[in-house]
């Protein structure tokens, strides 16, 4: 059973899995590709903070998903399997003008594949399902 400070990092990171899919559902012209790379970057960083939170690991304010995928793992090794490729970029560098980049639509599903894969791996971990959150 997962407690409560769990469960709810869990919901957001659901939350964030659910825009990406809805974007991603769209015609090809209207998705928001920038919006969709965020939102796939903010859930698995969401799930391994979940992740940490459960194993009582500390650690800081970071949207760094390779340090956070080494905290996971040396809690649990099977994290090493995980792919996070450059997620971690799509935190705050595509949402500034000074940095303005808009990714593609192959790099969105890209993102989103990485991202659901996290998610599917996590939740399995937890043995939790999407609609027990």
């Amino acid at each position: 059973m997962i407690d409560e400070l769990v469960r709810r990092w869990l919901a957001k990171a659901v939350e964030d899995f659910m825009v990406a899919k809805h974007e991603l559902g769209l015609p090809e012209e209207e998705i928001i590709t920038s919006a969709v790379c965020f939102h796939c970057q903010q859930l698995v960083e969401k799930l391994f903070k979940a992740h940490l939170v459960l194993n009582n690991v500390k650690f800081p304010k970071t949207h760094d998903l390779k340090f956070l995928l080494d905290l996971c793992s040396n809690v649990d090794s099977d994290f090493r399997s995980l792919n996070v490729g450059w997620l971690t970029s799509y935190a705050a560098e595509i949402r500034y003008a000074d940095d303005f980049y808009i990714p593609t639509v192959d790099e969105a599903r890209e993102c989103f594949e990485i991202a659901s894969n996290a998610k599917d791996f996590i939740f399995r971990k937890l043995d939790v399902k999407e609609d027990e959150i």
